[in-house]
């Protein structure tokens, strides 16, 4: 599995993939975050507190992760790879958790120089150091478990199809649905439970600086599944 993450990490840096997507992302958040008047600009908020950060890189990811993991298998379907890989003395799990991890390490390499986000702002508060930790942790916590199921849903979207383009659609679209859509339905039905399926309820959840053991199992557990049903089509 190891060779499999490497294989992964190095195609993406081979390619101009990894530059774009850790640039967009970073350009994206600055953006909004420090220029861009607008609901997301932590000066125009008035409060030292990341919470802009936290409710705009979700729909930031929804577009930047599915870019990562369209190639995942599509391109190894296209190439005509895939059947020289099943091939190879690993397991298909090994060979869907190697694609996985492999994107996985790529987006959170994009996340880590956001730190420097909670430097600035922790420079900025008044006074210095004044900021409240908690929901930053939790925040953090958060995103990492989101961006968990965002690349899971990508690279089993991408073990579907041999077209990328398809692939980083579908992946998008599947990803928006799992995080605003069951919050959207629960306001059209009268089923409070429906909002607790969604993403963003467990995202908003754990962002408040307590770390459920509830929202964890429910974030692995839609992790899993994705993985599981990709292992299934490669049998």
């Amino acid at each position: 599995m190891v060779a499999i993450i490497k294989r992964e990490i190095s195609s993406f840096f081979s390619t101009p993939i990894a530059y774009l997507v850790i640039g967009l992302f970073l350009i994206l958040n600055g953006l909004f975050l420090w220029v861009f008047q607008g609901d997301f600009n932590i000066f125009e908020s008035g409060f030292a507190d990341m919470n802009a950060f936290f409710q705009l890189t979700p729909w930031i990811l929804i577009f930047l992760i599915p870019a990562v993991t369209m190639k995942s298998f599509s391109e190894e379907k296209k190439s005509g790879t895939l059947e020289l890989l099943l091939t190879r003395p690993i397991s298909k799990s090994e060979i869907v958790f190697g694609k996985f991890f492999g994107s996985y390490i790529l987006i959170l390499i994009a996340v880590l120089p956001t730190i420097l986000y909670v430097l600035t702002i922790n420079t900025l508060a008044n006074p210095t150091g004044s900021i409240d930790y908690g929901p930053i942790v939790g925040g953090y916590f958060g995103l990492l478990f989101l961006m968990g199921v965002y690349t899971s849903v990508g690279v089993f979207i991408s073990s579907l199809t041999d077209n990328q383009i398809i692939a980083f659609v579908a992946a998008a679209l599947v990803c928006f649905l799992l995080y605003f859509g069951f919050s959207g339905f629960s306001e059209i039905l009268p089923f409070s439970f429906i909002e607790k399926l969604s993403l963003k309820y467990h995202f908003d959840s754990i962002g408040r600086g307590v770390i459920d053991i509830r929202d964890i199992i429910y974030f692995k557990s839609v992790s899993l599944f994705f993985i599981v049903l990709t292992i299934f089509k490669l049998k």
